[in-house]
């Protein structure tokens, strides 16, 4: 969806990057070698999205990292546009609210990292009926043409795993109110 509206694909994977998980960021070379594009390419479009002030960038010793800028006046619908770009708010709306005793639900892997690779890893965490869980993701991998491994975990398995999931990246989807 956002690659029929935006013709850069550099400048939609950075976007995928840094709006699905407002906490992560990156350097030039690391954004350069993780989408497989020249340093000068990525260069450009970081530079166009920081003078629209759509990212933030420091210094950090001899580097300069960039993220999003959550206090952008178009930081919420440019999210919104990336998380429905990947049926993220699909998976939240059909998954989710329809299985009851749901208290986490997050996505680990590429799909955290903002990287469509067309599989997504999802974890939820509650007292969660399989069979209809499987029934649901299979209708939901149809609709968004995607593969989602899923993982359901119990409140007690959730909290000794919670550091593996902290190490790397996960984005937290849905979160039950306390």
């Amino acid at each position: 969806m956002l690659e029929s509206l935006i013709t850069s694909k550099t400048r939609v994977r950075l976007l995928m990057k840094l709006f699905l998980n407002p906490e992560s960021s990156g350097y030039l070379r690391e954004l350069a070698d993780e989408f497989g594009e020249s340093t000068n390419s990525v260069r450009v479009e970081l530079n166009r999205l920081a003078e629209a002030g759509l990212l933030e960038s420091a210094p950090e010793g001899r580097t300069k990292v960039y993220k999003a800028n959550k206090g952008h006046p178009l930081f919420p619908e440019i999210q919104g546009l990336v998380r429905k770009t990947l049926g993220i708010d699909r998976l939240v709306e059909s998954v989710v609210t329809k299985l009851g005793e749901v208290s986490l639900a997050f996505v680990t892997g590429d799909y955290a990292k903002g990287v469509n690779s067309g599989l997504m890893d999802l974890v939820l965490v509650g007292k969660i009926e399989k069979d209809y869980l499987q029934g649901l993701i299979s209708r939901l991998e149809e609709e968004l043409k995607i593969k989602i491994r899923w993982l359901v975990l119990s409140e007690g398995e959730f909290r000794k795993l919670r550091p593996n999931f902290e190490s790397q990246d996960s984005l937290v989807v849905w979160k039950r109110e306390e």
